[in-house]
């Protein structure tokens, strides 16, 4: 039987919990869990610590009001970096980390600015990743840009935890409405204010002018601004202007601005933000509180990170014998512990069968003996049995008895065994405190596995029959404190099946943000092949410079001495052997500096467990600090446990969407739909991305943030803020080097695929999100881009276009609405840019006459996709003669709020 639409929206939103794991609950009206991580690079400031408690103490009573007194923020942990002086009133950390804290307080990138704003990329109603604050955010007084810290809070905290919109829009800040008025995008339109256009101010003097009409588009000028009031009646909405004294509430049915052309609008169908959070799971389960005292202040924990702990349990049982299990593994931990773990760490090794033993303790890696006193215990034969949790009680006393507590520390678990007694230690697992990365290795790994990580917060990775899966598995487990330039970073991981006597090459760019601690690592499975390494400029490693391990686990390396030249690398590897064998080349690095952020890639999937049949998104972000990296070409490879791959290039076109696979353009979130269901178990996902030939950039604006406020009217003077700072640049985007950047996504559990699959019964086409439309003398212009015939995925059969002169009529009542003749349209591949022209007929047309358009898409078994989002397109006859003289006004000198200070504007 085919599911309808809703039946698998519902799966999609109920049954795939997001991957990002956050502690935070909410019990009798109070959120308790909620983890705010200042980053490591922070220099300490206890004004720091103050003011985040002052932020959260004012909104819990903001968001209590404004919730209809539901909800109120109760236990706040605040996580102290590692990097600061340990403190008497400072506790440990447990499970709280940096990596998946709700707030991170951290530096901008390029100087970017102090907009609070939310990393959100998700459907309408899902959860965001994490709430950014900048230090001077919290260090300066920015009561007039952005209201009080607790109100920014409060918006931003609607992003994160139920997934509604900002109500503006920096893009189009204002449009035409209904009633044939030019209109700020805004919500409530209850919201009072003037246009203007401020010019640059010479010396001491400003040109303020009243916003004249664009003659093509009847809108104003490009840089026309909208002021609102300082004072206002206007209770809403927090999501348009939290700074303004009188907004209190979110914006209801009553009074959303279904017109408004804003991200909330075409997200959630123009439907209101408070629509959206009454239907979030929180809401269920809070009832207004009676009584009307206010909620009892926060209640915050001061915990301090510790150093890195972490523990290898390794099964070395009968089934480890085959299909090369155990040499791979020794080959994967010995990169792990030479490569990928930080310096400083301490590491221990635990190896089991039915039994365990603990052959290191706690060792602290500093230097090459460090990791050679481990990892000359890896186990070189498999026999016995397997039984995990005597793995993990033994991984537990090799922490405890090195002095070291178990909570917050890590233990990374690979096993390819089952084990029926593994539920008996779930319960001291979760006592432990401790954080389990579970690697299962091969088909017949415990199912339960996952359990593991899924209850401590852990990461899961599924690596199949090559060495690559395992490498990459270890390579993700990186320190999760947020010192991003400490961590390893993977350029390379390629498997080659190789005939005798062949050669095979290969390049790896290394970019101007790597190069310390580079190495090129080359394992082979019969007998070590001949290695040409050579630099950009042209200096050559041979096979005498990479350094085989002593344990015979067939694998040499090379570091490269200091910095890594930037530039291409090329290998060449022969196989010298007369048979086929397998080799792997992998290549790590690490920033270049301690002062130079690293171009990073992260990936997953839109949850841990896909029921069919249920579409999973994959996710790559791929950034250089917290600036989105754009242009580049990013692909996704899932394999199942029989060896099947599928292979997905990702997308950042923010077009195309069934509620959202890519849901903003240009923020370096590279996402596409997986359907490729090939048999039930699990799934793994790794993702490449790379930049080629210069196209690479660094995207400066964010989007779902806090509105910086160019000013206020205050009894009829205009009073102006500092510019943003990257008004002062000039500039959006900054060139990135090429690059190339491997990461493990780590694993998905698929359930329910039935023999044989026709995906063309069960996925109707996304649903299109980014149509516009304009006139061109009497005919209206259409563009979009084309949606699949599954989801994103092949060509669909034909599109329904219809139009109406009312907005509701194609919100509520799309199939009566008049139908645009399409006979001339071919839908186009999926992703490609599709323009369609027609007259508007039978509708009279004359100067002012505006129509709304839609589209939905049909595919080859008549599944039809949602409604496209709602396209305006307004008649406008330009006049023959300027029509708006010239209301410019100069004035010497006016009021220019800094930090509540007045004085005289100037140039900036």
């Amino acid at each position: 039987m085919v599911l309808n639409l809703t039946v698998i929206l519902f799966l999609v939103l109920h049954f795939l919990p997001g991957v990002k794991s956050s502690m935070v609950s909410l019990n009798n009206n109070g959120y308790d869990g909620i983890v705010i991580a200042i980053n490591p690079s922070v220099p300490e400031d206890e004004k720091l610590i103050q003011n985040i408690k002052e932020m959260v103490t004012e909104a819990s009573t903001y968001l209590f009001h404004a919730t209809k007194r539901r909800i109120y923020f109760r236990n706040v942990s605040i996580l102290i970096p590692v990097t600061w002086k340990s403190k008497s009133e400072y506790l440990m950390s447990k499970q709280e980390s940096y990596e998946q804290a709700d707030v991170i307080v951290a530096n901008p990138y390029l100087k970017y600015g102090d907009d609070p704003y939310t990393l959100q990329y998700g459907q309408c109603g899902e959860k965001g990743q994490y709430i950014h604050f900048t230090p001077n955010f919290f260090l300066t007084n920015n009561l007039h840009i952005y209201g009080s810290p607790g109100r920014v809070f409060v918006h931003e905290w609607a992003h994160l935890r139920w997934g509604v919109f900002d109500e503006y829009n920096v893009d189009q800040p204002f449009y035409i409405s209904s009633k044939n008025t030019i209109e700020a995008t805004r919500c409530s339109t209850q919201i009072t204010g003037k246009n203007m256009v401020f010019n640059k101010c010479p010396g001491s003097s400003c040109i303020i002018k009243q916003c004249e009409h664009d003659s093509q588009t009847g809108l104003y000028e490009a840089k026309c601004t909208f002021i609102p009031e300082k004072s206002q009646t206007a209770k809403d909405s927090i999501m348009f202007m939290q700074s303004l004294d009188s907004v209190t509430e979110f914006c209801t049915a009553k009074t959303h601005n279904t017109e408004a052309p804003n991200l909330q609008n075409k997200m959630c169908d123009h439907k209101s933000t408070w629509a959206i959070i009454s239907e979030s799971e929180d809401f269920q389960n809070a009832l207004p509180m009676t009584g009307t005292n206010p909620p009892p202040h926060p209640t915050f924990s001061l915990l301090k990170s510790k150093h890195r702990v972490v523990c290898l349990v390794l099964d070395k049982s009968g089934s480890m014998d085959s299909e090369n299990r155990l040499f791979r593994m020794n080959q994967a931990a010995e990169l792990y512990l030479i490569q990928i773990i930080e310096m400083g760490s301490l590491v221990g090794m635990v190896t089991f069968d039915s039994s365990a033993t603990i052959q290191n303790y706690l060792t602290k890696m500093t230097d090459e003996n460090a990791y050679q006193h481990i990892t000359a215990n890896l186990p070189q034969v498999a026999n016995g049995g397997t039984s995990i949790c005597n793995g993990l009680k033994e991984g537990f006393r090799a922490i405890i008895q090195s002095n070291q507590s178990t909570s917050g520390s890590e233990i990374i678990l690979l096993t390819d065994g089952e084990d029926a007694e593994i539920s008996s230690c779930f319960k001291e697992v979760k006592q432990s405190g401790a954080i389990i990365h579970t690697i299962a290795l091969g088909p017949s790994a415990a199912k339960e596995l996952e359990t593991l990580s899924n209850m401590t917060g852990g990461h899961r990775f599924f690596a199949n029959k090559d060495i690559n899966g395992l490498i990459d598995a270890f390579s993700r487990i990186s320190s999760r404190s947020g010192s991003i330039t400490k961590q390893a970073i993977q350029l390379e991981s390629k498997a080659f099946n190789i005939t005798g006597r062949k050669w095979v090459n290969g390049t790896v760019p290394v970019d101007s943000t790597i190069g310390n601690d580079t190495f090129f690592v080359v394992t082979w499975t019969i007998q070590k092949p001949e290695i040409i390494l050579q630099d950009p400029k042209g200096k050559k490693y041979k096979t005498s410079d990479f350094k085989e391990d002593k344990l015979n686990i067939r694998s040499a390396r090379l570091r490269i001495p200091g910095i890594a030249k930037t530039g291409t690398w090329t290998y060449s590897l022969l196989n010298n052997h007369v048979d086929s064998e397998m080799l792997t080349v992998t290549v790590t690095t690490r920033a270049r500096s301690p002062t130079t952020l690293p171009v990073i890639a992260t990936a997953h999937m839109s949850g841990n467990t896909a029921h069919y049949p249920s579409p999973m998104i994959v996710y790559a972000r791929v950034s250089q600090g917290f600036l989105p990296v754009l242009g580049i070409n990013v692909t996704a490879t899932i394999e199942t446990e029989d060896g099947h791959q599928a292979i997905l290039e990702l997308w950042d076109n923010g077009a195309v969407q069934y509620q959202g696979a890519d849901t903003v353009k240009n923020d370096g979130i590279y996402s596409r739909y997986f359907t490729d269901y090939h048999g039930n178990g699990r799934y793994s996902l790794k993702v490449h991305a790379q930049a080629r030939k210069n196209k690479a950039r660094l995207n400066l604006r964010r989007q779902n943030r806090a509105l910086y406020i160019p000013g206020y009217i205050e009894n009829g003077t205009i009073i102006l803020n500092p510019p943003r700072p990257e008004d002062k640049d000039d500039m959006e985007e900054a060139e990135v080097d090429d690059f190339s950047r491997l990461t493990s996504g780590g694993s998905i559990t698929v359930l329910g695929v039935p023999p044989s699959v026709d995906l063309t019964q069960v996925f109707a086409p996304s649903k299109i999100t980014d149509l516009e439309a304009k006139f061109k003398e009497d005919h209206i212009q259409l563009s979009w881009t084309a949606p699949g015939n599954i989801l994103d995925k092949g060509k669909a059969k034909h599109y329904i276009i219809r139009i109406s002169n009312y907005l509701q009529k194609l919100q509520e009542d799309f199939d009566t609405a008049t139908l645009v003749t399409t006979s001339s349209l071919i839908p186009k591949e999926a992703g490609s840019t599709e323009n369609f022209e027609f007259r508007p007929e039978p509708f009279k047309t004359e100067n002012g006459t505006r129509f709304y358009i839609a589209i939905q898409t049909i595919n080859e078994a008549n599944l039809t996709s949602k409604i496209s989002n709602i396209a305006q397109a307004t008649k406008f006859i330009p006049p023959q003669e300027p029509s708006v003289p010239d209301l410019g006004t100069k004035i010497s000198t006016i009021s220019l709020a800094i930090w509540g200070l007045a004085v005289i504007l100037s140039m900036f």
